[in-house]
């Protein structure tokens, strides 16, 4: 079992200094908007994956007028006390320390404490680019697998050094020809793990997304989720030498795994374009719950489970079964951000929920 037992914000986002406490199962966050909800969940967040699931650098999370941060938890997990702590110094250099000792490189973090996050953003994953599913996938079997993070950050260094030899080729005239083959090789083998792991990954995870759609929606639909890739087609060596030229032109590798998608129909039309809010909303709930459900059953614990904000435009009933979903059918530990703390207090009471409420 994972508990997070407490956590302490110092110069953090609105937080000048400040410890929260939790003892229960269930924690809901009440408070108006602009009060500091979301950055409570930010800050367990970085616990949990050495950065911020809101905004992608670490000097913006600063409390104004301060230099640095200082985030720390502590954890019980399978029984055991842990301390996590998080450190952004005034230099910008970030430290992340387990019971006092440091990581040498933060992915030996990923996985150590899974964790699930919903919140409003996280509609981009239903309406916006492949590169929102692609991240989406990337997160969830890197929680599942050290190795799989791993190829990842190799392949995308290596697909960085490749792109920018194709731009500088572009601009001087001149292709390191032997470079390049070399890039492309370094290519192929970390592009071929990925793959692999995510296609034969995808092969039960898809299915189950779409019976737990059906159970949401409280409805047979006809959905569709595929997982899309040129890999499934012709070997990852083949592709990039019949995209070289293509690539040459573009400045850029235009083909890999860098490109896979996770299509997404609705009655065979693209659902971003038919779908009503409440099935976006659905297909939502049930990629995320079916990744709290999948790293549960592969790593034997349940994920904290991070929910922002997640009622809005949601019907009583609807607020009542994601809540029965995820507060009484999970076991694991709960944390809810609500502008209604009435709302919240008579869903959670009828539920008979084991849960603790913190105001703002």
């Amino acid at each position: 079992m994972l508990r997070l037992n407490s956590i302490s914000l110092f110069q953090f986002k609105n937080y000048t200094n400040k410890v929260f406490e939790f003892s229960k199962n269930v924690i809901g966050i009440c408070g108006k908007n602009g009060v500091g909800k979301t950055n409570i969940l930010d800050a367990i967040h970085y616990l949990c994956f050495t950065r911020s699931y809101f905004s992608t650098t670490d000097a913006v999370n600063v409390h104004q007028g301060s230099k640095g941060f200082r985030l720390e938890g502590r954890l019980t997990k399978d029984d055991i006390e842990e301390t996590a702590t998080c450190i952004l110094r005034e230099n910008n250099k970030k430290e992340f320390l387990i019971n006092g000792a440091a990581y040498e490189k933060f992915s030996q973090h990923i996985g150590r404490y899974p964790c699930v996050v919903i919140a409003p953003d996280d509609a981009v994953l239903i309406t916006g680019g492949s590169e929102e599913r692609r991240s989406f996938l990337d997160s969830l079997l890197s929680q599942l697998n050290p190795e799989y993070l791993q190829k990842l950050i190799q392949y995308n260094r290596v697909l960085q050094q490749r792109n920018s030899l194709l731009k500088s080729a572009a601009e001087t005239g001149r292709l390191d020809e032997a470079l390049l083959q070399i890039l492309t090789e370094q290519l192929i083998v970390p592009g071929n793990y990925i793959f692999e792991q995510r296609s034969q990954f995808l092969v039960s995870f898809l299915p189950k997304v779409k019976r737990l759609y059906t159970e949401i929606a409280q409805k047979e639909e006809n959905l569709s989720i595929l997982y899309d890739s040129r890999l499934l087609e012709t070997s990852f060596e083949e592709l990039l030498s019949a995209t070289q030229g293509r690539d040459r032109m573009l400045q850029r590798t235009t083909a890999g795994i860098h490109r896979d998608d996770i299509i997404l129909q609705l009655n065979q039309q693209p659902f971003k374009n038919i779908a009503s809010q409440g099935q976006r909303k659905s297909l939502l709930f049930a990629l995320k719950l079916t990744e709290l459900q999948v790293i549960t059953q592969e790593k034997k614990i349940t994920p904290l489970l991070l929910l922002d904000d997640v009622f809005e435009k949601l019907d009583e009933d609807r607020i009542g079964n994601l809540l029965q979903k995820v507060c009484m059918e999970n076991n694991g530990q709960v944390f809810i951000t609500d502008t209604n703390r009435d709302r919240l207090t008579k869903h959670l009471e009828t539920l008979k929920a084991d849960f603790d409420l913190i105001s703002l």
